[in-house]
């Protein structure tokens, strides 16, 4: 058997607890799934976990409810970013974490995932998002823009408000003769792979980077998680960056071009491109990974959808990780858990026929 609590990486450091304290605790409601207020929950436990930022909003809500309807549960989950959280997972140092992208096939390697007690793991998609294209701009509140033209934004080759690309686009706009400051995320992140997948499948002669996690290039300004990427575009006029829209609601937004229409980001529309998109093939039971194409989303969609995944062991070495981790994925998963994130975060609440599809995922977890 694997050490895994034992063998902690020191460079993880303390897990930051995101439960809401005190009043805010007490109003929460009570986490589907569980024991409610007034019984007896027989769930007692630490979990401490890591990952990514953009499931920051929603972790608090399903946190604090959770520990609500089960008072000797702790749950910590610390907005490491998605890029740590895995690294965090192979290593052991973490119980369970969130990422804005699954493992992929490739880095499942035999005995590779040192809190897992077999090399099987459960991958849920229970955070839906937009990943909204958002700006800095004095006076303007939204603007229509392309794929090739927030490629070329990006990729360094548009380097002005008032260029033509954008002007076409956005008849009647007074644009100002300004630089434009793109704006990306400095850590390894899925927000990012998101992003650049959008970016290569829509605009590839203009992006030509393969998607990655990581910025491929040197250009413009580089900020630490989805927090940072917003207190930048925030902090200089002519700033554009792209981050998780639940925390980009007071900043300008892009409209998206999808065929011949512009599209705002919106829930609805996130989960329209995700819901239609197969499932990978090749993965077992309880791993459930979506192939989002962004060039083939349909008419209405949002062709930047943020698929954050919850993952965690079918099998741990401690038995009562293995019934906490389990309780609280089906917590989430379930239709009070996945409106709590919609409520605080913006999320999209997964459909009944996905719901089903993950609490199965979900119960390949062994309890004994």
């Amino acid at each position: 058997m694997k050490i895994s609590r034992i063998a902690r990486i020191s460079a993880i450091g303390a897990v930051a607890a995101l439960a809401l304290a005190g009043c805010a605790a007490n109003e929460a409601p009570a986490a589907e799934g569980t024991d409610q207020p007034g019984d007896a929950s027989t769930l007692e436990g630490t979990l401490n976990a890591t990952g990514a930022s953009s499931q920051g909003a929603a972790q608090e809500a399903w946190v604090a409810a959770f520990q609500t309807a089960n008072t000797g549960v702790t749950i910590n989950y610390e907005p490491t970013g998605s890029g740590t959280g895995r690294e965090n997972f192979l290593a052991g140092a973490s119980d369970f974490i969130g990422s804005d992208r699954a493992f992929k096939l490739d880095e499942f390697t035999a005995g590779g995932f040192q809190m897992c007690a077999s090399d099987a793991i459960v991958e849920v998609p229970l955070y839906i998002s937009p990943v909204a294209v958002a700006f800095n701009l004095e006076g303007i509140d939204s603007l229509n823009l392309d794929a090739k033209t927030i490629a070329g934004i990006f990729a360094g080759t548009i380097t002005n408000w008032n260029d033509a690309a954008i002007a076409e686009q956005n008849e009647g706009v007074a644009l100002p003769d300004l630089v434009i400051s793109p704006v990306h995320r400095s850590d390894d992140s899925g927000t990012t792979e998101t992003f650049t997948t959008y970016l290569s499948a829509t605009a590839a002669d203009v992006w030509t980077h393969e998607p990655d996690g990581e910025w491929p290039i040197q250009s413009g300004e580089a900020a630490q998680g989805t927090s940072g990427v917003v207190q930048a575009i925030k902090a200089g006029n002519g700033a554009i960056g792209y981050a998780d829209a639940s925390q980009t609601s007071d900043l300008g937004q892009v409209h998206v071009g999808v065929g011949d229409e512009y599209v705002a980001y919106s829930a609805d529309a996130a989960a329209a491109l995700v819901e239609s998109s197969p499932l990978e093939e090749g993965r077992g039971a309880g791993d459930l990974v979506f192939e989002v194409d962004p060039a083939a989303a349909p008419a209405g969609s949002y062709p930047i959808a943020l698929v954050s995944y919850l993952i965690a062991c079918e099998q741990y070495e401690d038995a009562n990780t293995a019934a906490l981790v389990k309780s609280y994925f089906e917590y989430m998963a379930g239709e009070e858990g996945q409106q709590a994130a919609a409520d605080n975060a913006g999320s999209a609440p997964i459909s009944a026929g996905l719901r089903d599809k993950v609490l199965a995922a979900i119960d390949t977890i062994k309890v004994d």
